[in-house]
């Protein structure tokens, strides 16, 4: 049986690109995605994932074209809003990786929602990294470790990470090419196995899942020790 990773980070990259090649705006790139997104959830689900975390809107996205940024934020909402049936009926939980308070409102009311009304489901956990920056969420959580007023330690931060019962992932995957960490789980990242595809996010299916996972399987992770 495939050795089938616990908890998979997924940074969704080619979305413009796929477009452009096409002679298409790159908002018809980013729904696309967003289609694929879901392709994607079921597929990991049906495998066995337990933690699937997505890379949704960084926090150096904020840089893009107003419009852009305008259209990918209302793409989470509509996708919130018509996706929680599919939720519901996998049972299927939904979480936050981000700054909320960076958020609009309008965008941050439907996260909420989307968490609060799947927080007691017991399949597998989507993490919407929506407004995230792996160095912001660092800094954010050492900033809540020191308002504790204790020794600042690794176990302490931690512990006030966004998601700090969730475990780290075992494998990342990168689409489109691209051999950067685009500051995605820095800290939980520190000993995940990497997987790049050369395959942009909106053409990714259910077989570039499994090629990841099949990549993942054969690899021996050692967390920094000998293993005999």
């Amino acid at each position: 049986m495939m050795q089938v990773p616990c908890h998979i980070g997924i940074i969704m990259d080619g979305n413009g690109r796929w477009a452009q090649r096409r002679g298409r705006p790159r908002t018809d790139g980013h729904l696309e995605g967003l289609k694929t997104a879901r392709r994607i959830v079921e597929s990991a689900n049906r495998l066995g994932i337990c933690y699937l975390t997505l890379y949704v809107f960084s926090t150096e996205n904020w840089k893009r074209a107003e419009s852009e940024v305008n259209f990918i934020l209302g793409l989470v909402k509509r996708y919130l809003v018509a996706e929680l049936d599919y939720y519901r009926k996998d049972r299927l939980r939904v979480r936050f990786a981000g700054d909320m308070a960076g958020l609009p409102p309008e965008i941050a009311v439907e996260v909420r929602k989307a968490c609060e009304d799947t927080k007691d489901y017991d399949g597998m956990n989507v993490v919407l990294a929506l407004n995230y920056g792996g160095r912001d969420e660092i800094v954010r959580a050492v900033c809540k470790a020191a308002a504790a007023g204790k020794e600042i330690t690794g176990e302490l931060i931690a512990a006030n990470l966004d998601n700090p019962d969730v475990p780290d992932p075992d494998l990342i995957i990168r689409t489109a090419g691209e051999f950067r960490i685009s500051n995605f789980l820095l800290w939980e990242g520190a000993y995940a196995e990497y997987y790049i595809s050369d395959a942009l996010w909106p053409d990714w299916t259910e077989e570039n899942l499994k090629d990841a996972i099949t990549s993942y399987a054969k690899r021996e992770r050692k967390f920094g020790a000998i293993v005999k």
